[in-house]
């Protein structure tokens, strides 16, 4: 893929690069309440987001630039193991329908923003929330830094070079985040994802017909497999399990993001949830058309140094270097979208359930707002310098363990919308003992997600995510059921 100086396309990205710039500023007077120095309105945008809006919002923080970048990559390096994303949005939207209306309202009527809000409310036990509140800053922190890696793999491809590019990106991002809240990138979302289809489409209808239609796209990308001796386009046998158990996991992990949350907690009723899990899962259509950018790649026969240069390197290849320029673009504004989001979860996790918690418990609205604002900006500065002087692989590395973290937060987030039963001493431990073990096993395993189980003589591969938290659950079982009959008796 070329380097050089891309005059035509690089215009083109920067008037849609100016104009949703011009729009998160702006987006400070849209649907603004009395005033933005309160963390509902700065952080949840008020919590009067319509079903549009939400679609966009969610849909804009949950497919994100690393997403249109990483899942073609993937299908490219290894196959049909690539595609796991697929199962893993269709599960997750039935979850959503079922869970998250009940955990908004929750949020709702006791005016909680954060996951840390709501275990608190729910066990009144400040070590929980806490848990709960450094799992969700730890988990987001590299998947901030990996939007960065989806806007660097553009900007490369335009030919720039260095890293101001980026850093005056995240510059503005960080501007108009800190004047608008979340309003910017709900405002936002709804051009990117316009314009991330328009880019998908004609790539999906496009690119086969130059290649030689979706035949000979299947077949170079199967002869490419098979000289290599690794992927394919159909799971192996062992693949099965592993495949399956990271789909599962993965679609239990998503809605427990701070930026998931944030996307839910500002909408503006639970119907409105329910509504966006009906009509999310045209998303994954559109993730499914993106994969199979992976095997065209294999088809134009491109020299890539990295799989994440592939999508690219397709537009740059196989389009005018105006649509070129838009398609990059449109990837670029797919980063600050949920960079903005992901940054407000983090913020708010710190404001809410560390400083009111334990520094200033009378702090008062404005002073949440504005503590609020000043940690997003430290969460960006710190997700730049972690791109700019740490390896790539190091944000990859950090992701895939923030993916095993965040699912251990569940059990204290979602049990207790359906049972009274537990206790905080119990879920504390379980937490601990799926954090810790789930990231020793990752470790152990080279920093990879996925755990070989023996049984008699046969292997069986499955998400480490999950295994950590069958560990969780069951630990938080065996304590309650010590702990809970010492706690009646003492009541």
């Amino acid at each position: 893929m070329t380097t050089e100086l891309d005059v035509v396309a690089l215009a083109v990205f920067a008037f849609f690069f100016i104009l949703v710039t011009v729009m998160g500023f702006m987006a400070a007077r849209w649907k603004r309440g009395e005033t933005l120095a309160h963390i509902d309105e700065w952080g949840l945008g008020g919590r009067k987001f319509g079903t549009w809006v939400t679609w966009f919002l969610v849909g804009g923080d949950f497919y994100t630039a690393y997403t249109v970048i990483a899942v073609p990559a993937l299908v490219y390096a290894v196959g049909a193991y690539g595609f796991f994303a697929l199962p893993y949005t269709i599960i997750v939207y039935p979850f959503v329908f079922l869970v998250m209306p009940k955990l908004w309202k929750r949020a709702k009527e006791h005016g909680y923003v954060t996951a840390g809000d709501v275990v608190f409310g729910q066990y009144g036990s400040r070590g929980l929330e806490l848990a709960v509140a450094i799992t969700g800053v730890l988990a987001v922190m590299p998947y901030i830094a990996l939007q960065l890696v989806g806007m660097a793999a553009v900007i490369k491809a335009l030919g720039l070079t260095g890293e101001l590019p980026l850093a005056i990106a995240f510059v503005i991002l960080a501007l108009y985040t800190y004047s608008a809240g979340l309003r910017a990138p709900a405002l936002i979302a709804f051009v990117k994802d316009i314009m991330i289809y328009i880019a998908v489409l004609a790539a999906v209808a496009l690119i086969p017909w130059e290649l030689g239609g979706y035949g000979a796209v299947f077949q170079a990308a199967d002869d490419a497999f098979k000289a290599k001796g690794t992927g394919g386009l159909l799971l192996g046998d062992s693949q099965m399990v592993a495949y399956a158990t990271l789909a599962l996991g993965s679609a239990l992990a998503a809605f427990m993001y701070p930026h998931t949350l944030t996307g839910i907690f500002a909408s503006a009723s639970a119907n409105t949830i329910r509504k966006n899990a009906a009509l999310l899962p045209a998303y994954t259509l559109l993730l499914g058309l993106l994969a199979l950018l992976g095997y065209m790649g294999h088809a134009a026969h491109l020299n890539v140094a990295s799989p994440n240069d592939v999508v690219p390197a397709l537009f740059q290849t196989l389009f005018p270097s105006w649509f070129a320029g838009f398609a990059f673009a449109a990837i670029a504004i797919g980063a600050l979208v949920p960079a903005a989001v992901m940054s407000i979860g983090a913020a708010n996790l710190f404001t809410r359930n560390f400083w009111k918690a334990y520094v200033d418990p009378g702090i008062s609205h404005a002073g949440e707002a504005q503590v609020a604002k000043l940690t997003s900006l430290v969460v960006k500065v710190g997700a730049l310098l972690v791109i700019v002087f740490l390896p790539t692989q190091f944000a990859l590395d950090l992701q895939l363990l923030g993916g095993v973290w965040i699912l251990q937060t569940l059990p204290a987030l979602v049990f207790g919308l359906y049972v009274g039963w537990f206790r905080a001493p119990a879920l504390l431990a379980g937490w601990a003992v799926g954090f810790f073990g789930g990231s020793w096993i990752v470790w152990q395993d080279g920093l990879k997600p996925l755990h070989a189980l023996s049984f008699g003589g046969s292997t069986v591969t499955v998400y480490a995510g999950l295994l950590a938290l069958a560990a969780n659950i069951a630990v938080a079982v065996a304590v309650n059921l010590a702990v809970a009959p010492r706690l009646a008796r003492t009541a």
